[in-house]
């Protein structure tokens, strides 16, 4: 706590005292040597497991600038631990783009974390391309600035409910979601139910910073549920699974894309993960797939000491449009152009979602894999890509 206070105090202190900026005219993040861009992520505190996507996209601008960078210029990344605190992503981004003059952001974690700073990247010209989490307040309407390839949590958390009923014959369903982002994952589980003429049977809102969750366990063990779909993060996530096993209570647990990394989370669960159905973007970490073998062998090279897991190459993949658009356009590079590059991005394909844009549609992909944890935190893909046909947004 007197860390937390301290580091604040400081960021505030800084932001009181004149700063250079290098957003403005004559100073558009980049130069004939080097592009700069940025993330930023909670490296401590209550979702610190995330920070790893942060880290993933240092490793993919290292190999970027290892195989030549672009076109003749090399990619300088910064990034920024703003603790999964909107106040402290605000101080962050601004000593970013004043301090270091950045062209473009990917990334970013944390959905009010993004919704604290997306005016000030606008109001400063600067792209975002991807954020690491979703939202359609990210993207409806269009913010010219903005690009996201995460999946709507309401078409992510529809296509789960699907599954649960179509798939698993669920009956008595209820759901576990973190107050701002989980919301939109709430709609979407509550739309699809409702075509079936079905309801949750319990639904829970939860802070990110909560750590005793016996009260809203035993309501989902007295309501029946036998499966609960849970859009919280990594910790209360492991705290629901071992408050669950105490009191005898074992549903199965269904969880959105950001609980998917398997091998961290059945580590840091005791084991407990194993069994649970996950949504997924991207490939899964041993995929063969030539993309995927690539970046893992080039994390063993330049980036050793990381686990190699789904967050932590969630990083590359969200970097992935972002550093294809500056490649395509080309050396005369601007703002403007990289915008237009990005709006005509049709069918582009990483490790992870189909990704297109539009001018009028910055939601560049809407398909999710659903995978489930196996002994070890091995991976089984018991569902391929498929979109959510309720979304109303691309009607």
């Amino acid at each position: 706590m007197k860390k937390t206070f301290i580091l604040i105090s400081v960021l505030l202190i800084g932001f009181t005292l004149p700063l250079k900026s290098y957003s403005g005219k004559g100073h558009p993040g980049f130069d004939d040597k080097e592009i700069r861009i940025a993330s930023w992520g909670p490296q401590t505190g209550p979702a610190a497991p995330f920070g790893a996507v942060a880290r993933g996209a240092e490793l993919f601008v290292k190999l970027v600038n290892e195989e030549g960078g672009i076109h003749g210029r090399k990619l300088n990344y910064f990034t920024r631990d703003d603790q999964y605190n909107p106040g402290m992503t605000k101080a962050v981004v601004k000593e970013l783009v004043q301090r270091k003059g950045i062209f473009a952001f990917t990334g970013g974690i944390g959905f009010s974390g993004g919704m604290a700073v997306i005016d000030y990247l606008k109001k400063n010209n600067i792209v975002w391309c991807s954020p690491a989490s979703a939202g359609n307040d990210y993207v409806f309407p269009p913010k010219r600035h903005v690009f996201s390839i995460y999946p709507l949590y309401e078409d992510e958390a529809s296509i789960l409910t699907k599954y649960i009923v179509e798939k698993m014959g669920g009956k008595k369903i209820a759901m576990l979601y973190q107050s701002d982002y989980g919301k939109f994952g709430l709609e979407g589980a509550e739309k699809r139910l409702a075509t079936y003429g079905m309801k949750l049977v319990e639904k829970i809102p939860v802070e990110p910073t909560e750590k005793d969750m016996a009260s809203q366990m035993m309501k989902f063990k007295n309501s029946g549920a036998d499966y609960v779909i849970m859009f919280v993060g990594p910790t209360q996530a492991v705290i629901s699974l071992k408050t669950s096993a105490k009191i005898g209570y074992s549903p199965q647990w269904v969880v959105f894309d950001g609980l998917s990394d398997f091998t961290l989370m059945n580590q840091i669960s005791g084991g407990l993960f194993e069994g649970v159905i996950a949504g997924t973007l991207g490939l899964p970490p041993d995929s063969n797939n030539p993309l995927m073998v690539k970046y893992r062998e080039a994390a063993k090279r330049l980036a050793p000491e990381e686990r190699w897991g789904l967050l932590y190459y969630a990083g590359i993949m969200f970097a992935e449009p972002l550093i294809e658009g500056l490649k395509r356009a080309g050396r005369d590079l601007s703002t403007e152009k990289l915008i237009k590059v990005l709006e005509s991005m049709k069918g582009f394909t990483g490790i992870g979602p189909t990704v297109t844009f539009s001018k009028k549609l910055h939601q560049g992909a809407d398909s999710t894999r659903i995978v489930k944890c196996l002994p070890g935190g091995k991976y089984e893909l018991v569902q391929d890509e498929v979109t959510n046909e309720l979304a109303t947004w691309k009607k």
